[in-house]
This record gives structure tokens, sequence and C-alpha cells, in this order.
């Protein structure tokens, strides 16, 4: 058997699509104890080890490129490669390409490689890759997909122009239409008012299925300090804010057995609010 995968695309650059994609995974690691893959796919804006403050990386997506031309890296040597970390539980991180300049010779070849060896290694993979469409990393991570999530913003300028132009009409030449990606809305600062809802981003963008993602702004701050990983595990009341995601995730999954026994007031609560998920 081999493990599912799920891909987070931005329908724009730069707003917060990776925090989106890492916390999901952090928390089905969490709540589950099951083994989980974070691959950062941006070729050109790879940041994952800053969020977790690695300076420098032992191994990342360029340097186990040879191994993927070659066609040698399967799922043990996967796991061996990726970043693990006690905060981290049971969900393992490859990093991303730390040699831009090379960002367009990644073949699809080499993406569908890696993405076959984090099936065989990891029961879920949850793939962050670029908005943009003219690289094989977003092209064959979607192909592949087995859950497709499109993140994007209130901001008109976040989810009109990019969306069509590169979503939907570089992904419809790939037989993907926009009834398959699950929309994500991030609302950074549930104060600030203005902007579009749901209904009328849903009404733009044709997706079927949805979810609101609402993040206080100190999940944001993490990102500069360094200290993702760390905040995610040990502020459960805030980083629960993912379970949006997480949670239905785990149903389609069929993973909801298998959530972790606790007694923490905020767990009970949450399981409550959401029985008719589960």
């Amino acid at each position: 058997m081999t493990g599912k995968l799920a891909v987070f695309a931005g329908s724009t650059p730069n707003i917060g699509t990776s925090l989106a994609a890492f916390g999901t995974a952090h928390r089905v690691a969490a709540l589950t104890g099951r083994s989980v893959g974070y691959l950062c796919l941006n070729l050109k804006s790879a940041k994952t080890h800053l969020y977790l403050g690695v300076d420098k990386p032992e191994v990342t997506l360029d340097g186990v490129r040879p191994e993927l031309r070659a066609g040698t890296l399967n799922g043990d040597k996967l796991k061996q490669y990726a970043y693990r970390s006690t905060a981290l539980g049971e969900l393992r991180v490859l990093f991303g390409n730390m040699a831009r300049e090379q960002a367009e010779y990644y073949e699809p070849e080499d993406i569908r490689r890696l993405l076959a060896a984090s099936r065989q290694a990891f029961e879920l993979t949850i793939a962050d890759v670029s908005a943009y469409w003219d690289n094989a990393a977003t092209v064959c991570a979607m192909q592949e997909a087995d859950d497709r999530y499109l993140v994007t913003t209130g901001s008109l300028s976040h989810f009109q122009e990019d969306v069509h132009r590169w979503t939907f009409q570089v992904g419809s030449q790939f037989g993907m239409t926009p009834e398959q990606f699950r929309l994500v809305m991030l609302k950074r600062n549930q104060r600030m008012t203005g902007g579009y809802g749901m209904r009328e981003i849903r009404k733009e963008v044709g997706c079927a299925e949805w979810t609101e993602l609402k993040l206080l702004e100190s999940a944001h701050l993490q990102l500069d300090s360094g200290r993702l990983d760390e905040w995610l595990a040990e502020q459960n009341h805030l980083s629960s804010a993912f379970d949006e995601v997480a949670v239905p995730m785990l149903k389609r999954l069929d993973w909801q057995s298998r959530m972790r026994k606790t007694d923490m007031p905020w767990f009970r609560k949450l399981l409550k609010h959401r029985r008719g998920l589960l």
C-alpha cells in the first residue's frame, strides 16, 4: 500500500500558503501519531528551513536531485534524509531547493519519483508548491494529488486574476477543473473588516468544497522567529485553528478512529464541536 498525497498551492504568492500547509501537516501528525511527510516544493522560494530555525540543512531537495535523476531514491532513503525534531513528533520534512538557478532543470520524472518515494515512506504526504504553474513541481504534484488545496484570502487581488490565469487556465490543460480543488480562505486578523467573503470567492473561483482558516497574528510571527515547530507543539489552544483543515482531511482518510486519546479540555471541546464530522 502507498500513502496519500495532499498538495497545497496559493492563489498568488506570499499569502501564507506554506503556513497553512505546514500547520495542517503538524496537526495531522500530532492528532494521530501516524507518519506524515512534508515536502517543500517551492523551487524558487524555499523557506521552510528558516521557519524551523535550520540555517544550514544537511539534506535539501537539490541534494537528492542526483538520486532522483538516477531513479535510486526510495522510501527508506527519503525517511533517512528527512529532517526531524522532538517538536515535529511524527512529522518529517524534506527541505526545498536551495539552488534556485537550477529550478527550471527539474524534470517531471524527477518530481514523480520524489512523490512515489514519499508515498512509500509516509502514510500521508503534504506538499507545498508554488502559486505559479510554470514548473514541473507544481504541475506534477497537482496531477498526482489525492487532495488539492487552493489557499487564498479575501483580497480581490489574491483570488481573481492569478487563479484564472494560473491555477485553472494551466490546470485545465492537464485535466484539472475548479471542482477538484478544496478552497482554503485565510483570515489573518479577525478584527479586520472589508474584503470579500467566502460566498463571493466561491462564486468567482468555482471550488465546490471550502473552509475558512482563522489564524492569530502570532502564528505568522513564528515564521520569522524560526520556532514554528515549537510554537505548534506548545500552543495547542492556538495551533488547533489548523483543525479546520486537518479534521476534515482525517475524515476523508478514515483516520478519525486513530486520533490519540487525551484528557485535555480543549481537545474534548474540539471533538464535541466536530462530532458531526467524526
